[in-house]
């Protein structure tokens, strides 16, 4: 297949980067013919509310990437497009350019951009779900939950209610990959108004890490970033409260109160930022890893590593988190926010080394089963094909067609 990959880099890299990049990687490596078109948010200028502004009117359709994207698919001639991320600067316009082109058209939701402006159901510390039925959420305008502005969010809110009223969203996109279930369903019950054939579940992948110890250090493991929504603080108040050894690993406004607790506390160990290597290493060698995050998390990549070394995670019954997480198979749920659920999860899992060998071949199973890069190929190729097979039967190849 020939496979057009476009992706908005983020001005900071993150998870959506990642998973860009690696199934690049992943499409390369099964034989298929691979172009990318890259946008960089670095070129943004947003120091004036003029060009803040001038941002958000590109962002609803931008005749530069429009411009750019036409000549790529002259060139390459794609079987099929996927695309990661579209905003601010490709804009909606690919997906104008895709269909006047007659390219099939696959998109990754990230995260919930489409359906609410905080793009995460996050806001003030609590779950924020009142923007996901309304095509212009004036509340979210109201409390500036994209980058604490009022200007910006309005932008972006005016960028997707004016696409759901064209019928963008549900009429020029072939096939949404949502990460899980959990996201498919709160897309298919939003004001996107796309229908269920829409979607597809996909979820990320991670390499295969290797099994680790038989004899586990007697130690739980967070690693993140300590922020509220990460759960930080729920954690340290179970270990507080309990009798067991918890390693901290990662950076954030927190940190000082990660540190000022673990100077106290015994069973509080902060490792601060730590790179790849020792990462793994902690994984391997923990007992489970905590996952106590306060808001719905898409497809946390540290969990998959986890499993592919066979460690079990005690997470939040929360989001996509609570799907991946098998209750009672590959590890434990508790409920967020609740110090006293977290530690009885923890207790019982240390309390038991029967339960703990069945927990940790279960989450190995579940890597092998769901989350190698084998099978996620297997997924998307899938994914690629149906939507290629649709359009040919049509009576119109993409790969013939020039504009």
């Amino acid at each position: 297949m020939r496979i057009l990959l476009i992706h908005n880099t983020y001005q900071f890299k993150g998870g959506e980067d990642t998973v860009f990049e690696a199934e690049k990687a992943l499409l390369l490596a099964n034989g298929n013919e691979v172009s990318t078109l890259i946008f960089d948010n670095q070129s943004i200028n947003v120091d004036s509310a003029i060009s803040k502004l001038l941002t958000g009117l590109k962002a609803l359709y931008n005749p530069q990437s429009a411009k750019i994207i036409k000549e790529k698919i002259n060139s390459f001639q794609p079987d099929v497009i996927h695309i990661h991320n579209f905003f601010p600067i490709a804009s909606p316009s690919i997906f104008y350019v895709a269909q006047q082109m007659n390219v099939p058209v696959v998109m990754t939701l990230h995260n919930y951009r489409l359906i609410c402006p905080s793009a995460i159901l996050y806001y003030d510390n609590e779950i924020y779900e009142k923007s996901i039925h309304k095509t212009f959420p004036i509340d979210a305008i109201m409390k500036g939950v994209y980058r604490d502005s009022i200007l910006q969010t309005a932008t972006l809110v005016l960028m997707t209610g004016i696409h759901k009223i064209l019928g963008t969203w549900n009429k020029k996109i072939d096939k949404y990959i949502a990460l899980t279930h959990f996201a498919k369903a709160k897309f298919l019950d939003s004001s996107l108004n796309a229908g269920e054939s829409q979607f597809a579940v996909k979820p990320n992948f991670t390499g295969d890490l290797g099994l680790g110890s038989d004899e586990r250090e007697d130690c739980f493991l967070f690693i993140g970033r300590l922020t509220e929504e990460k759960g930080i603080k729920v954690l340290m108040e179970a270990a507080k409260k309990g009798d067991f050894k918890v390693k901290i690993l990662g950076d954030g406004p927190y940190k000082e109160e990660v540190v000022a607790e673990s100077e106290k506390n015994e069973n509080i160990v902060f490792m601060g930022f730590q790179g790849r290597e020792t990462v793994t290493n902690e994984l391997k060698n923990c007992k489970a890893l905590i996952f106590p995050s306060t808001w719905y998390e898409g497809m946390p990549m540290v969990i998959l590593e986890a499993f592919s070394v066979g460690t079990p995670v005690i997470g939040s019954r929360l989001g996509g988190a609570q799907e991946v997480i098998e209750d009672q198979y590959n590890g434990f749920h508790f409920e967020p926010g609740n110090a006293d659920d977290l530690m009885a999860k923890i207790n019982r899992l240390n309390d038991s080394l029967e339960t703990w060998e069945s927990l940790s071949k279960n989450a190995r199973t579940s890597y092998e089963e769901k989350y190698t890069p084998a099978k996620n190929y297997e997924f998307l190729s899938k994914i690629y094909e149906a939507v290629i097979k649709t359009r040919r039967e049509k009576g119109i190849n993409p790969a013939s067609l020039q504009v």
